[in-house]
């Protein structure tokens, strides 16, 4: 798969994601409006589903921005940062995205926004005291990377979806599941039918979109390393910085699971996990042996 063919594949997949969120979406409204004997929540369903949408594609970048906590980077204060992400970005062809820094110890960064021309690279304090010149240069190459492959779109619309699907479900499960008793079994039985099935799609919803925000992140984490090192022609560079991240696995101090897919490394610390379907992340120290191997 060249570089060319993955960017037109995340735009298809940006499109077949939030066509799946509004199917999804009116599919618990429906399932809601049944059990409640309430038509009007399935309309309410299709009004939200849209303007999740419409708040997606247009806002996510600034709900990212706000969850973790970002404030814009004054070039005279963060002078290295623009000349490091001014030179990468000519080299790649990309205007210069807006620079956000994050107060924070623990080294990390992430790139969101919904087009290259309405791109931002923010990155934590941390991650500015620890790194050398090459190793910024590392991490920056791999964030534009990301918008170079249009990845941000995908990755930031998922993160308001994701986490509606989830409030909604929280909402079912949370309620008290109130069925018309009906005049006999029968009604009986088709009310419990519908309980349990709501019940199955409320628990399964926010799990299956958590999956595809999981799968979308490792997958896109492999290539926005190949694609940086190419822009820097100096892979050690990223691969000596994963590995001073590695060396620091305090978590990020706001730390949001609808946003964990979108930085550099697992912002929760890298805390290890039962399944490793569950990572936001590929390991580190698989990318930092691809890194090098390419050296």
């Amino acid at each position: 798969m060249t570089l060319y063919t993955q960017q037109e594949n995340n735009v298809a997949r940006t499109w077949v994601l939030m066509g799946t969120f509004l199917a999804l979406v009116i599919a618990l409204g429906w399932f809601f409006g049944r059990i409640y004997g309430e038509p009007l929540i399935l309309y309410l369903a299709i009004i939200l589903s849209l303007a999740m949408n419409v708040v997606g594609y247009w806002f996510a970048d600034k709900i990212v921005l706000r969850l973790a906590g970002a404030r814009p980077a004054g070039r005279q204060e963060f002078f290295d940062l623009y000349t490091v992400t001014e030179n990468l970005a000519i080299t790649a062809g990309l205007p210069l995205p807006c620079l956000f820094v994050i107060d924070d110890p623990s080294p990390n960064a992430f790139a969101t926004g919904r087009d290259k021309n309405h791109a931002v690279v923010a990155v934590t304090t941390g991650l500015l005291g620890r790194l050398e010149r090459a190793e910024l240069e590392g991490v920056i190459a791999h964030e534009l990377s990301h918008i170079g492959n249009r990845d941000i779109l995908l990755a930031t619309v998922v993160v308001v979806l994701v986490g509606f699907v989830s409030i909604l479900s929280d909402i079912f499960l949370r309620s008290r599941l109130g069925v018309s008793s009906g005049s006999g079994d029968g009604n009986r039985r088709g009310g419990n039918v519908l309980v349990l099935v709501g019940l199955v799609l409320a628990i399964l919803s926010p799990l299956a979109a958590t999956l595809i925000q999981l799968a979308i992140s490792r997958r896109r984490e492999y290539l926005a390393d190949a694609s940086g090192a190419l822009l820097t022609r100096y892979p050690e560079g990223l691969a000596r910085a994963l590995e001073k991240i590695s060396q620091s696995p305090k978590p990020l101090r706001r730390v949001s699971a609808a946003t964990a897919h979108l930085y550099l490394s697992d912002p929760t610390g890298g805390a290890k996990k039962f399944f490793s379907l569950f990572a936001t992340h590929p390991p580190l120290a698989d990318r930092i042996r691809l890194l090098r191997e390419m050296s």
